[in-house]
């Protein structure tokens, strides 16, 4: 029998209370800034079935609504009252998405029934492996991505299992802060079962259970009557990650979005082909994998903020995921920069939706901003230091509601930034400036979200940064309506002076006492047209800071001359922007523009049929040596660009005879 609806809202409360709780537990107790301050963790309560139907509302990272905790679960053999499980393995019930995440759960026990888990999962700093921080596009195999435990119990019956806990902390760089984490999210398990404990007392085992279920089915029913709302109809996007290795060839992801009344289909059957990087994601082809489903819950909440959010949520959707792809690579495919990966799946999918509901949804977020490590030294005490300082983060895209949000790129988890003085506290570093990045935001009616920027000076010899999720140089987020693309991101070694190095999308760098590095990410696109954002505005803009004088004439069409607009220049700069104007729905960056007259969608699909007929791990080769054939012949025109492409493809079945014999089928 159903819970009915007053106590379904008051049951719901408590549980989202308890979730809470039980991250606030963690929050207080942590120990590396990248918990305690950026919150990048996850809290939940989770049926028997592996379900997630609770979670806290505005604390930890947003990308794991309705997580699915079900294959990790099933590879316990049993549970027992005091167990606490662990993995940070990506390929072991694909419930971890890169070996920093650390997965906890607990299972909860009434009168010796399980009625539910409680769980969550922290980013650890560092887990060993081949680079500082264990993350890194450069890398090729999840061997190199530090140690990898597969589902086991950290705690048998409530005493700690001293072997596992000691190879874990071998084979890390900070020990004592990976432990300091551990236990801060196994007191948040200990708190989520006393409050799960408290539940039951007040509502009943019955409605506990009950509820729980009637939860996800209402959460489904909300998202279907979201979707009802969009028109039915196929929608086709593709973005790009700058590069799919260290100094690689470009990234794609295309997705075919159908809507069909109350239910949607992503079909990712035009992405690339797994990459040799660790730009990978793990979904293990779960249609309704978490990192898969992230861009819809952020569509459903942004046109109905009022929706529950655990994995009824995901009930409505599934995806099409083709093996040995990009989105569902085989072992032992890298992963570590899985976030990279999924922040551009979010990307495609609001340009899939943006098409089919313009006035509601924004314009391109941004990114290209890392989430960035500092391996140190402090001079002081020679104490080595391992420390993430900041989420460098983007700007948002402009929408038909207004600009988009500065600094906060629609799609970056809510990570939180960590203050200046807490980072020069805790890493020997001296922070220089830490900004808005004036004119990074993509011009429009309505204005793109400006970036943040940070710049920062180290001291001790071999420093080494990783510069996790660098991409945006090249392919910057897009403007729609009219809107201009948002300014690209940027990785400087000493900007300014006889030394100064372009850093591009290098993700691990060493660095030398003295040195400075500026990292600034990418700005939102824009909405609207620029030149039709009122004159005053833009001359708010300017006095903000948020756009320079030379930027509102070039971009807005605004002269200004001193602290007032010269009106005449103004409307002579304007008729002529609006007279050049193309009617494109979507306003790509020039480089974009300019990859796709050589790699149209056509291209794309003779490409994708002819790597789809190769072994998988023959996939990523092939590509790139049909890139350069293709790039040799581009100066020669289209047509000799297609038949460069037949040409590499019939080379590459000349190296084994075997190739032609569709080893794999086309997916």
């Amino acid at each position: 029998m159903s819970v009915d609806n007053v106590t379904l809202q008051i049951f719901a409360n408590h549980c989202s209370a308890a979730a809470e709780t039980m991250a606030r537990t963690l929050l207080r107790t942590a120990h590396s800034t990248f918990v305690r301050e950026s919150e990048d963790f996850t809290i939940g309560i989770v049926t028997p079935a592996g379900k997630t139907f609770a979670s806290p509302f505005a604390l930890g990272a947003t990308w794991f609504v309705g997580l699915d905790y079900a294959n990790a679960l099933s590879l316990i053999d049993e549970y027992h009252e005091g167990d606490i499980c662990l993995t940070n393995d990506p390929y072991s019930g694909f419930v971890c998405t890169h070996s920093p995440d650390m997965h906890l759960w607990k299972p909860v026990f009434h009168g010796g029934e399980l009625i539910c888990f409680v769980a969550g999962h922290i980013h650890n700093t560092d887990v060993g492996g081949a680079v500082p921080a264990s993350l890194s596009r450069t890398l090729t195999e999840v061997h190199q991505e530090g140690i990898r435990i597969p589902p086991a119990k950290l705690y048998r019956r409530g005493e700690l299992n001293e072997e596992l806990l000691r190879i874990l902390l071998t084979n890390v760089r900070m020990p004592e802060q990976n432990w300091g984490d551990l236990k801060a999210l196994a007191a948040a398990m200990n708190t989520g079962e006393r409050k799960v404990h408290e539940i039951v007392r007040r509502f009943g085992v019955d409605t506990f259970r009950e509820g729980a279920e009637d939860l996800l089915d209402y959460a489904e029913r909300q998202a279907r009557n979201v979707i009802r709302r969009i028109p039915d109809g196929e929608y086709f996007f593709a973005d790009y990650m700058d590069e799919d290795s260290d100094g690689g060839y470009p990234a794609r992801i295309a997705l075919n979005l159908v809507v069909d009344g109350e239910e949607i289909t992503f079909d990712y059957s035009g992405s690339d082909p797994q990459l040799a990087s660790s730009i990978n994601i793990p979904t293990g082809g779960d249609e309704r994998h978490v990192l898969m489903m992230v861009g819809l819950v952020y569509v459903l909440y942004t046109l109905d903020p009022t929706i529950l959010r655990n994995a009824g949520l995901t009930r409505s959707s599934r995806c099409v995921l083709p093996e040995g792809s990009i989105v569902n690579p085989r072992f032992p495919a890298a992963v570590g920069m899985r976030s990279l990966g999924t922040v551009r799946i979010m990307s495609t999918i609001f340009g899939a939706f943006a098409q089919a509901l313009p006035d509601e949804l924004q314009a391109g977020p941004g990114g290209g901003g890392p989430l960035l490590n500092v391996r140190t030294t402090d001079n002081r005490t020679g104490r080595r230091v391992m420390a993430n300082i900041s989420p460098i983060t983007a700007g948002a895209g402009g929408s038909a509601a207004g600009d988009g949000t500065e600094g906060n790129g629609a799609n970056q988890a809510f990570f939180k930034n960590t203050p200046v003085e807490i980072n020069e506290a805790e890493t020997p570093i001296r922070i220089l400036e830490y900004s808005l990045s004036r004119d990074s935001g993509g011009a429009g009616r309505c204005r793109g979200g400006l970036a943040t920027s940070m710049t920062f000076q180290v001291f001790s010899p071999h420093t080494v940064l990783t510069a996790r999720n660098r991409d945006r140089v090249r392919f910057t987020p897009w403007g729609i309506r009219g809107g201009a693309a948002g300014k690209s991101s940027e990785f400087v070694l000493n900007p300014g002076s006889n030394h100064e190095v372009d850093l591009g999308n290098t993700d691990v760098v060493t660095v030398d006492p003295g040195d400075i590095v500026r990292i600034t990410a990418a700005g939102g696109g824009g909405y609207g047209p620029p030149e039709e954002r009122p004159a005053e505005q833009v001359l708010g803009d300017v006095r903000r800071i948020f756009v320079s004088v030379e930027g509102a004439q070039r971009d807005y069409g605004v002269v200004i001359r001193g602290d007032s607009i010269d009106a005449e220049a103004t409307a002579r700069r304007r008729a002529e922007m609006a007279a050049g104007r193309g009617s494109g729905f979507f306003g790509h960056s020039a480089a974009r523009v300019a990859y796709e007259t050589r790699w149209t969608r056509r291209a794309y699909l003779r490409l994708h049929e002819m790597l789809g007929r190769l072994p998988v791990h023959w996939r990523f080769y092939a590509k790139h040596r049909i890139f350069e054939s293709v790039e040799a012949a581009t100066a020669e025109g289209e047509e000799a660009a297609d038949e460069a492409l037949e040409q590499a493809y019939a080379r590459l079945l000349a190296l084994n005879p075997e190739l032609g014999n569709a080893l794999d089928p086309v997916r």
